[in-house]
C-alpha cells in the first residue's frame, strides 16, 4: 500500500477496463476523511480508467461523511460515463448504506470478480 498527501493508504490494481482501489487509513488514523474522494479521483486520473471497484475490506464504520465521499467519488466517475462498484463492505457497513437508502445504488459484492461480472448476463 501507497500512503498518499491526504494519510489514506491506497494499493492499486489495473485490470482489463477496470482499476481496483484498495482503500484503508493508516494504523494511527491520521488522515483527513474529507479528501477520501480526492485522493482516489487524483489515482484514477492518473490511469485514465474511470470504471472503479473500490475495495472497503480494511475500511472501518462508514460514517455519514464517510459515505458522503463515497457518493461524491460516484458522481465524478459518472460525469465521465464511468462506474463505482463497491466490494468487502462489512455487514454493519452494507446497513448503514441502507439505512441511507443507497444499497441500491451501491449494491453488496463480496469481491472484485463479482463486481466486474455484475453487468454481464450470466452464463446458463
Amino acid at each position: 500500500m501507497v500512503a498518499l498527501s491526504s494519510g489514506w493508504m491506497v494499493e492499486v490494481e489495473r485490470g482489463p477496463d477496470w482499476l481496483f482501489v484498495r482503500l484503508g487509513a493508516p494504523a494511527d488514523g491520521d488522515c483527513d476523511l474529507s479528501l477520501m474522494a480526492d485522493s482516489v479521483w487524483s489515482v484514477v486520473k492518473q490511469h485514465f480508467v474511470y470504471r472503479v471497484v473500490l475495495e472497503c475490506n480494511e475500511l472501518g464504520t462508514l460514517d455519514s461523511a464517510m459515505i458522503a465521499q463515497i457518493v461524491g467519488l460516484h458522481r465524478r466517475l459518472q460525469k465521465q460515463s464511468g462506474v463505482l462498484r463497491l466490494c468487502g463492505l462489512s455487514d454493519q457497513n452494507h446497513e448503514a448504506l441502507k439505512a441511507c437508502r443507497l444499497d441500491g445504488l451501491f449494491p453488496q459484492f463480496h469481491s472484485r470478480s463479482q463486481a466486474v461480472l455484475a453487468h454481464r448476463p450470466r452464463p446458463r
